[in-house]
């Protein structure tokens, strides 16, 4: 099992910056990808940013230059660097951990935090 804390979320004007952090505990080797989601009122949860052990970082293109996903694999954590924050950017915001294929997961396993919320006010 892979347990997964956020921190950083806040109230923040438009235009400003905040900065999401996740640490994860438990069977930290068993995990690949880590990433960031974010469901705001009345909507899906999406996928903003995802970073895997090797290969692309992938971004959504809502937030395509105003944000940057890092990992620090020392510290099991994955952060999210928000600038030019926007009202929309407005969410509760996830931190997920994936694993790759295995014998008891086929399609590998996804791990959640609780969520931080982000308020953008204008």
């Amino acid at each position: 099992q892979v347990q997964l804390v956020e921190s950083g979320g806040g109230l923040v004007q438009a235009g400003g910056s905040l900065r999401l952090s996740c640490v994860a505990s438990g069977s930290i080797f068993s995990i690949n990808a880590m990433g960031w989601y974010r469901q705001a009122p009345g909507k899906q949860r999406e996928l903003i940013a995802r970073i895997p052990s090797g290969g692309t970082i992938n971004y959504a293109d809502s937030v395509k230059g105003r944000f940057t996903i890092s990992r620090d694999n020392a510290k099991s954590a994955v952060y999210l660097q928000m600038n030019s924050l926007k009202p929309e950017d407005t969410a509760v915001y996830y931190c997920n951990a994936g694993t790759p294929p295995s014998t008891d997961y086929p399609y590998g396993k996804d791990y959640w935090g609780k969520g931080t919320l982000v308020t953008v006010s204008s």
